[in-house]
């Protein structure tokens, strides 16, 4: 058997990208992973067994990542300086630091990575720091190639759109050379498509609806709450309490409908898409992610309905963390340690990547011409 993949994690968060390497099917071995986030570290050593490496990545020097002889890098920087939402500093937020160091210290390795992953919000690439990024990779004899995807491409009803950058260095080479050096919108190499053009030669919109008509519905995700409990379990005491729990936990309250009920972005467990969620997820309502509206009727429109009050004969709730996991793709062992608040597991959720993206791009990463 041939000998694993050594493989670095940085920015390890809940595990996302470990899981990608494992649905991926790639021989590998993690040796080290790297979070400075205490309650990400928790769950990552809940699932795997292992609790990555707390320090400052800033004070990584290149003498300590020779000594892993690591053959790839993974890494999923800070998205904030890149966010629309945010100031968009890029590198000049002192949050970006950590990765521009990481990056300068390939040209002084004695044994520097042959492949790298890096994961970030669309908005990267954009930025200075992915300038400096591909200047340095070009100075290091490094073929890449840069990917904007979104779960919706890959069939699940999740609208997550995220920037990739795959890079291998010379001698190695990609699958299909002819996309070095192109920033793509399509996950040509990956997926059989009868049209594998790219997204540049067809307009976005109708490349959004195909992706839409591939999707699986909202409910292939969901968990069977007790919100939806059958009526006959109603004389169960047990049941009531369940539902009564639940819905205390889950359901959103009718204030907040009056509030920000027209700012509301509402879907139905048939719907085929809902919005990414956001860290901020079940702390706040504007922009952070889609309600769940429970109706018995699927067909009723809400956007039909002309006043607030409507929403509130509707029954609306948060998704819950474990659906937010499974829209995620998330593996159905994966789980919280106790001492991980509900809010808080939105929180690194919603930090968290696409393992259905994430995976097919590793294993293309990985593979080598024939």
């Amino acid at each position: 058997m041939e000998e694993p993949w050594r493989i670095l994690e940085f920015y390890s968060g809940i595990g996302g990208m470990r899981y990608s390497l494992m649905r991926a099917g790639i021989h590998a071995k993690v040796l080290e992973a790297f979070d400075i986030n205490d309650r990400a570290n928790d769950v990552y050593k809940h699932n795997f067994g292992h609790r990555p490496f707390q320090g400052n990545i800033q004070n990584l020097s290149a003498v300590e990542l020779d000594r892993h002889a690591a053959d790839a890098w993974l890494l999923s920087p800070p998205c904030q300086p890149y966010t629309r939402q945010g100031l968009q500093k890029h590198s000049a937020d002192a949050r970006a630091s950590s990765f521009v160091k990481i990056l300068e210290l390939i040209p002084q390795m004695q044994l520097p990575p042959k492949m790298l992953f890096i994961e970030n919000v669309v908005g990267f690439e954009v930025s200075d720091t992915r300038k400096h990024m591909l200047g340095i990779f070009a100075r290091t004899c490094f073929v890449t190639q840069e990917y904007i995807l979104s779960p919706l491409q890959f069939g699940i009803p999740y609208s997550r759109p995220r920037y990739f950058c795959l890079a291998k260095k010379k001698p190695l080479c990609f699958m299909d050379a002819s996309l070095n050096g192109q920033l793509l919108q399509r996950p040509c190499p990956f997926l059989k498509l009868e049209d594998s053009t790219l997204m540049d030669e067809c307009l976005p919109e109708d490349a959004a609806e195909e992706s839409l008509l591939s999707c699986q519905p909202l409910r292939n995700f969901l968990e069977r709450s007790v919100s939806e409990i059958d009526h006959e379990d109603a004389c169960d005491d047990k049941k009531v309490k369940e539902r009564s729990d639940f819905l205390g936990k889950f359901s959103v309250p009718h204030s907040l409908i009056d509030r920000w009920g027209k700012a509301m972005d509402i879907v139905y467990p048939d719907s085929k898409r809902c919005c990414c969620f956001t860290k901020s997820y079940y702390r706040y309502i504007k922009g952070t992610g889609s309600l769940l509206a429970t109706s018995k009727n699927p067909n009723q429109e809400l956007a039909n309905l002309p006043e607030i009050c409507s929403l509130k004969d509707v029954p609306l709730r948060y998704f819950t963390p474990r659906e937010v996991a499974n829209l995620h793709s998330f593996p159905q062992d994966f789980c919280f340690p106790q001492n991980i608040s509900i809010r808080q597991q939105y929180a690194l959720l919603g930090n968290s990547l696409s393992v259905a993206v994430v995976a097919p791009l590793l294993q293309y990463l990985f593979s080598n011409p024939a």
